[in-house]
């Protein structure tokens, strides 16, 4: 398939000149649905001006009220950015992936994906994310690391602090990597998956973590991709184990304060 030369945007064929008006029961739902395909197919980029609102009806011969729901769809999608006033109109946005990250995690939490589940899928990110750090890694991520694994050393002794600082490390290690697919995915299973409280984390536990993150930023320094991604794989298959008990324990617990409370509910008043 031959490549086409890039055109500017504004060479480029206002979207939607050679669609047909449509009419069905879900008119914004459409437009919303052809402005991301567009996208996907390059068609529109970031900066481009989509149009007001009126623009919009016109274009897709639909009333006003549906062209202003499709925005504000588009708008929360993150696809748009929209300006009032004088001037002003949708614009395809410039793009933020992290703004979505928490929504996703929210959206695995209500979807009932499970601890074990969550640990399989940041295993996979975080040990493909250690070994391109090892690859990709500035002398500024070096740095950082670095930073962090003396942060931690000042709060071993500090339950939650170490647990952020512990949590810092491993993004930072992803950030490292360059690779924001991965960094972005990491910081949503994060959400789920790093506790606030960590039950688990005694001073023996907390030593052997920050030695193993110390090694872990050696090999990156050292440019050992293959050996960061070994160490990693082990450092987060202990992770997980300690993640998966916490969470049954936690599902134990609720269920006991459960079937407390239904029998207490259903025993008489006393007189």
């Amino acid at each position: 398939m031959r490549s086409q030369p890039a055109t500017k945007a504004s060479e480029r064929k206002p979207f939607g000149r050679n669609i047909v008006a449509f009419r069905s029961p879900t008119l914004s739902t459409q437009i919303v649905s052809q402005v991301r395909d567009a996208l996907f197919a390059k068609e529109l980029r970031p900066g481009d001006f989509l149009g007001t609102e009126k623009d919009l009806a016109q274009r897709f011969g639909v009333s006003r009220i549906v062209a202003r729901d499709a925005l504000r769809t588009l708008e929360a999608q993150g696809i748009v950015e929209i300006k009032v006033g004088s001037g002003g109109g949708a614009r395809i946005a410039k793009g933020n992936a992290r703004l979505f990250a928490e929504a996703l995690a929210v959206q695995l939490d209500l979807a009932g994906v499970s601890a074990a589940e969550i640990m399989d899928a940041q295993r996979a990110i975080e040990c493909h994310a250690a070994e391109l750090a090892a690859i990709n890694a500035t002398a500024e991520d070096h740095a950082r690391l670095r930073e962090l694994l003396a942060d931690a050393e000042r709060k071993l002794d500090d339950v939650p602090a170490f647990t952020r600082s512990s949590h810092d490390f491993h993004l930072a290690v992803a950030e490292a990597s360059h690779n924001r697919a991965l960094v972005v995915q990491l910081i949503s299973l994060q959400h789920v998956s790093w506790p606030s409280r960590n039950p688990t984390l005694t001073p023996r536990v907390a030593r052997h973590v920050l030695d193993v993150h110390k090694e872990l930023a050696a090999l990156i320094e050292m440019r050992d991709p293959a050996a960061a991604r070994r160490l990693m794989d082990d450092h987060v298959k202990m992770i997980a184990a300690r993640r998966i008990a916490e969470h049954r324990d936690i599902g134990e617990r609720s269920d006991a304060v459960l079937r407390t409370a239904m029998r207490r509910s259903a025993e008489p008043d006393c007189c």
